[in-house]
């Protein structure tokens, strides 16, 4: 059964003022209207885009956005900081109403956007549990029957009788997502507000919420924390700058939004660095080579290959440290190898990472790049390029293989050479 329904969703914000409207525009649309055409502004504005700078006091948070949730199903929505992700999840709310577009909504919802999110803080936690079940239509009796099994999940019962003000951010969101999965909403609303509680709570939230989902209830879950949605959700969608890129399964639009966050996957990189920030030290180029000495991205498992890296420095630094990270395609870190402290004069010079008994899973692998001394960071840049391992017959494969599944990735380096 379909209990979200979401047509042509778009939000737009006036930049630089409290309110999108004033007097003259309303009188604008006003007249518009009168006549029987389009309200005019919303002919204008631009893609939120932070990465360019705008020349419209207008922007669109989210554009023409439309999508169905059926009951029962765990719902992730993926972006970067920006893309409309919060706006989409206040719109479902009905914290805030959409420019154009409509919205249905079938059963009773939950929501937990930000910390303290419809707590009043001068109630103490007992107060604000009754006063959040009251919003949420319930009756006193359904409230006291859940309370005790709120705290215990909370794990504030020493505070519950004290001023929720007092609290950490950390005892908000425990009591707060108590509140919410436990008062049996239909639907439940979580932005990523849980990376505030500690790792054992996290935990006991992601359990909580797949129990939720069996119970045959609605869960839309934002997040950053790629290996998260993709341990509790089963579809997705990807948003960006306010649109709706894609939506299916939570693998193919995980796989999506990695691809677009790694600039390339070259075998030759050339670093576009920016001269006004007078950087004392910065790449050049990166490249990858297997042993024959070829420009490669992609390597056969278990062969040798080469990472070499050029850099320019503008003086003479002491105690120069270059490394190269590889993360999983979610983004996870695996291993970092670290070149050996060096005191490098003014000039290019050439970092090259032999890279020795590899035992990749087969797949890719983002790389990440640092150039450091014990005291600072010169340079880094994330997610710039992917390194590919391909899998080879099992008679290439060598006779003595270290193969430990779900360890991704262990490196030994035969050396790194600073020239």
């Amino acid at each position: 059964m379909q209990v979200i329904k979401v047509e042509n969703i778009s939000k737009q914000y006036r930049l630089g003022e409290v309110s999108s409207k004033t007097l003259s525009h309303d009188f604008k649309r006003w007249i518009y209207r009168l006549r029987g055409k389009e309200d005019p502004f919303l002919k204008i504005g631009e893609a939120n885009d932070r990465s360019v700078r705008g020349t419209s006091e207008y922007v669109w948070a989210l554009k023409d956005i439309s999508f169905n949730v059926q009951q029962g199903e765990v719902l992730g929505i993926i972006g970067k900081n920006g893309a409309g992700k919060s706006t989409l999840l206040k719109i479902l709310s009905r914290v805030t109403s959409p420019t154009t577009g409509s919205i249905s909504v079938r059963g009773r919802m939950a929501s937990l956007l930000e910390v303290g999110t419809g707590f009043h803080p001068d109630l103490t936690g007992r107060e604000n549990v009754f006063l959040n079940g009251a919003i949420m239509g319930m009756s006193k009796t359904e409230i006291k029957s859940k309370f005790d099994e709120i705290v215990n999940f909370s794990g504030v019962e020493r505070y519950i009788d004290t001023p929720v003000k007092r609290y950490s951010s950390g005892m908000y969101v425990r009591l707060a997502f108590a509140v919410a999965a436990h008062l049996e909403p239909e639907i439940l609303i979580i932005d990523e507000v849980l990376a505030v509680g500690d790792a054992e709570f996290q935990k006991k939230c992601l359990g909580k919420m797949k129990d939720v989902s069996l119970e045959g209830r609605t869960v839309i879950f934002v997040s950053h924390n790629l290996d998260t949605i993709k341990t509790i959700c089963s579809r997705g969608i990807l948003l960006k700058h306010g649109n709706l890129i894609q939506d299916g399964s939570i693998d193919d639009v995980i796989e999506t939004y990695i691809k677009s966050q790694i600039n390339t996957t070259e075998s030759f990189y050339e670093f576009k660095v920016d001269e006004s920030e007078n950087l004392d030290c910065f790449p050049v180029s990166f490249k990858i080579e297997n042993k024959k000495g070829q420009l490669v991205n992609e390597v056969p498992a278990y062969e040798k290959f080469t990472i070499k890296i050029k850099v320019v420095l503008r003086k003479k630094i002491e105690h120069f440290v270059c490394a190269i990270g590889f993360c999983t395609n979610l983004n996870l870190p695996l291993r970092t190898i670290w070149s050996t402290p060096k005191d490098l004069e003014k000039g290019e010079h050439d970092i090259l990472f032999h890279m020795d008994n590899v035992f990749f899973e087969t797949g890719s692998y983002i790389i990440n790049l640092g150039i450091s001394t014990y005291e600072r960071t010169l340079f880094s840049k994330e997610n710039f390029n992917t390194l590919t391992i391909s899998d080879i017959s099992s008679d290439d494969k060598p006779e003595s293989v270290l193969r430990i599944k779900g360890a991704g990735i262990i490196l030994n380096t035969e050396k790194v050479e600073i020239i």
